[in-house]
């Protein structure tokens, strides 16, 4: 078991080592950490060679559909809306509520973000607000790790709820109890995250001055309505109506304290857009949320009929090998490109100058491509050796009793590697499962410890290292991002594994 644990390590010391340390761009990383995993895949796990590279091609083919795919129509949605004036209209009504960059940063990366999150995933969350976030004179390394710390707690109900959806269907616990435990996991750490952007946007948490209870209200916002649609709803809502309620009350006390600095100061002036000019500009993003939503579970009927335009073939040659799919009409990245187009057109945007816009979007990203593509088949080849699980397997057999504490752990490794929570709850749902019976503890609780445990992990994902890099136009950046980021990461660890272990202990669940 130790000596599968050590192998099993040995891509992930690289990758850390290669992208922290030694400062390596991370397409050349993850190639060599794709390379260093097939070999000890073949060798030291006895996964067969035909299996072994079938299952780094599925990989590579995931990595480009649909998280290469979403990435690019994400980006070509602000390539758009920057090309023709759009974003500068919306900066500019922004601007209008507030030109206080902490609320802004509230507003974009932590509200926009957490909206793009909860309706479409896959890295929209991170590439678009960064984007919008420069625009507003915020530097771009530090725009980057504002978005990916932001695109945290969002994560868990993401996707119109996938992850929950998908560990209830992995462990077969009901999906309402779990994603009302998984709500109350979060709470905290939901109004906690603002209080940290704003920090970050000063550079020290003496920027809270001021804008303490906006903050603060902007958390709770989120948390609470979470809480209660998870609870009376369902998985597929909490994110969503969360994310709304918090925008809503953000932008509210934002206006009320713009006032007040009006009375008190001269502001700079902004210039005022009509309702027409603003919708025309915002009419992208828009149309994003109704394409997303209509074609969401939420709507069964046409999210069903989408769905059936969908062309599957086998790449994987192991046991348990499925088709793989590709969903033409229902993935992001088409209602993405589909919307972006629409709204380009209302933004008097010819075809032909849009289409030139998507070209050089696709060619700025080809490093990305390489990277996401070569962590995806990394993850693909680790799971299927049974090199991830292994490394489960060893921190429950020597944890034993205290193993709750540090549950969240095996939540985070899953997104690290793999860069999706859904694929962390496929990994691990089940081993957390069998802990929770075999320690007697409450199974909700350690289920959703997992889930918590993911979000965490979101953050310094190759692959989202990888996007953030891509959505500020700073490709081999990585390096940079993912040591600034990492220290909240950790953080962010201690603070989940403590406090889930208190809240169980104090419950009754552990």
């Amino acid at each position: 078991m130790w000596t599968n644990f050590l192998l099993a390590l040995i891509p992930i010391v690289w990758l850390i080592f290669a992208l922290a340390i030694i400062k390596m761009p991370a397409a050349k990383a993850c190639v060599i950490g794709l390379l260093l995993t097939i070999i000890l895949a073949i060798f030291a796990f006895k996964l067969p060679l035909i299996d072994t590279l079938t299952g780094t091609l599925e990989g590579a083919l995931m990595g480009i559909w649909p998280i290469v795919y979403v990435i690019v129509a994400a980006l070509f949605t602000y390539n758009v809306s920057n090309e023709s004036g759009g974003i500068k209209i919306i900066q500019d009504v922004l601007s209008s509520i507030t030109t206080d960059q902490r609320i802004l940063v509230l507003i974009i990366a932590w509200g926009f973000g957490g909206f793009l999150e909860a309706i479409a995933g896959f890295g929209t969350a991170v590439a678009i607000p960064a984007g919008i976030l420069i625009a507003f004179g915020i530097e771009p390394i530090k725009a980057s790790v504002i978005c990916l710390i932001a695109n945290t707690t969002p994560t868990a109900f993401g996707a119109i709820g996938l992850p929950v959806i998908t560990l209830s269907d992995v462990t077969g616990l009901p999906v309402n109890h779990l994603s009302f435990i998984v709500t109350l996991q979060l709470a905290l750490l939901i109004i906690i995250i603002p209080f940290i952007l704003v920090g970050l946007t000063d550079g020290s948490f003496k920027a809270l001055k001021g804008v303490f209870w906006i903050t603060l209200l902007s958390g709770v916002a989120f948390a609470l309505p979470q809480i209660s649609v998870a609870k009376l709803v369902g998985p597929e809502l909490p994110a969503i109506v969360g994310v709304i309620c918090c925008i809503a009350v953000t932008v509210v006390m934002a206006k009320m304290m713009n006032k007040k600095q009006d009375a008190a100061t001269a502001e700079p002036e902004v210039k005022h857009h009509t309702a027409g000019e603003f919708l025309r500009a915002s009419s992208p993003f828009i149309l994003v949320f109704f394409f997303v939503i209509l074609a969401s579970s939420l709507f069964p009927g046409l999210h069903q009929m989408l769905a059936k335009v969908t062309t599957a073939f086998p790449v994987y040659t192991g046991s348990g090998a499925e088709l793989f799919k590709i969903n033409w009409l229902s993935s992001p990245g088409t209602l993405i490109l589909i919307a972006t187009i629409i709204g380009g057109f209302i933004q008097k945007m010819s075809f032909a100058h849009m289409m030139q816009i998507l070209w050089q979007t696709i060619k700025g990203i080809w490093k990305t491509a390489i990277t996401i593509c070569s962590i995806v088949a990394l993850a693909k080849v680790m799971g299927y050796a049974g090199m991830t699980a292994a490394l489960a397997t060893a921190l429950v057999k020597v944890m034993g009793p205290v193993y709750p504490i540090i549950a969240p752990l095996i939540g985070a490794l899953g997104t690290f590697i793999t860069g999706s929570d859904t694929s962390a709850n496929v990994l691990f749902g089940n081993l957390q499962l069998s802990a929770a019976k075999d320690l007697a503890v409450n199974k909700y609780w350690l289920v959703g410890s997992n889930m918590v445990g993911a979000t965490a992990g979101k953050m310094i994902s190759p692959q989202s290292i990888a996007v953030a890099s891509a959505a500020i136009g700073q490709e081999g950046s990585e390096a940079t991002i993912l040591k600034q980021v990492m220290k909240w990461c950790l953080l962010y660890l201690v603070v989940i594994c403590l406090m889930l272990y208190a809240m169980g202990f104090i419950a009754g669940f552990l």
